[in-house]
């Protein structure tokens, strides 16, 4: 799965997971960016993302995520490991 195709894919989620239909994800956007980005949605969101894809983060990787760019990196990652 190439790289647009993922952040097509979290948009989705992100609409879903913070109940806004007008959110469009970009690279740098953090949770300081999304009014209803809280702890709990954010375990949500982890969560929709891990089914999605059909991955498991480590606490680490979550914890060292500051951005979506950050967070594409990651499933991109476990993305190519499951072609191989």
């Amino acid at each position: 799965m190439n790289e647009i195709k993922i952040y097509q894919e979290l948009n989705k989620i992100f609409k879903k997971v913070f109940n806004d239909s007008n959110l469009i994800i970009t690279p740098k956007m953090s949770a300081k960016d999304v009014e209803a980005w809280d702890s709990l949605s954010n375990i949500r969101m982890i969560v929709a993302v891990e089914a999605k894809f059909k991955i498991r983060f480590s606490v680490i990787e979550i914890s060292n995520l500051k951005n979506v760019a950050q967070f594409v990196k990651v499933i991109q990652k476990y993305v190519s490991k499951k072609k191989t």
